[in-house]
């Protein structure tokens, strides 16, 4: 059985993850973490059917209730110090909060390997926005121009997005090719021209009626190439891949970023 503890248990993108680990045979969530429902049990405060309780930190969860894994669907503010917390202490983590940069995941996985403990990190947990980077990554071994558009939600403060960031430095590995036009010879505020993240320009829509949705498009003489990943306005998409990754999670200690990794194992981009 995999202990499961959830960090942003009351959260938007909780309900269909606990409905699965509740489904499960092989999984239970044992802890809940939420500083607003910190004290109650986890079936009063969720629709969770198991005992355990929700607690204000991760080191409370920790203290007080068996964990294997801790999931982590919060914030850019918190996830930082509850995933160290967790590794510190040997649990493994599965990372669906954005606001972690590549110098942040390569600290954490120095971390990881010391512990002996297994990190999966992915910006999007859906299985077709996994599909969609393994795509463009295959793409971008024969293209090399390239750009990234951001949609999210208007209330969403961190930019760019998990989910572009992680596409951002997958395809970054692939050798972009730098912009016709660099920054400082454009006309103008550069900022219109998007952020550089690993060698692509991404640009950061916030608009209501969107959760997060990604699209990058490919640039050659003559033509284009779009690939788009739209989810809905409910977290169901995100289910599926969670789960997998809480049962492999413990399978290599280290970071591994991206649930495609999951599930294209023999496939690794190059």
């Amino acid at each position: 059985m995999i202990n499961v503890c959830f960090a942003g248990v009351t959260g938007w993108t909780a309900p269909p993850i606990i409905a699965g680990l509740d489904a499960a045979d092989d999984l239970t969530l044992t802890a809940g973490v939420s500083r607003s429902a910190a004290g109650r049990e986890l079936s009063d405060a969720t629709a969770a059917r198991g005992p355990g309780r929700v607690h204000a930190t991760v080191a409370d969860a920790l203290a007080d209730a068996p964990v294997d894994v801790l999931v982590d669907y919060t914030s850019a503010d918190a996830v930082r110090g509850n995933v160290w917390t967790a590794v510190d202490a040997g649990v493994h983590a599965v990372i669906g909060s954005s606001g972690l940069t590549a110098a942040d995941y390569a600290e954490l996985d120095r971390l990881a390997r010391d512990r002996g403990a297994g990190v999966i990190a992915a910006g999007n947990f859906s299985v077709m926005a996994a599909i969609l980077l393994r795509t463009a990554t295959i793409a971008a071994r024969e293209l090399d121009h390239w750009e990234i558009i951001d949609y999210a939600a208007a209330t969403k403060p961190d930019v760019p997005s998990g989910t572009a960031r992680e596409l951002a430095e997958t395809l970054g590995a692939q050798n972009p090719a730098p912009p016709a036009v660099p920054p400082e010879r454009l006309h103008g505020p550069p900022e219109a021209r998007g952020a550089g993240v690993a060698g692509t320009r991404v640009h950061s829509v916030r608009l209501p009626g969107f959760v997060v949705a990604t699209e990058v498009v490919f640039g050659g003489a003559g033509e284009r190439l779009t690939l788009r990943h739209d989810p809905g306005l409910t977290p169901d998409p995100y289910a599926e891949g969670t789960l997998l990754a809480i049962r492999r999670v413990a399978d290599t200690p280290g970071v591994r970023r991206g649930l495609d990794t999951l599930l294209f194992p023999d496939d690794t981009p190059g």
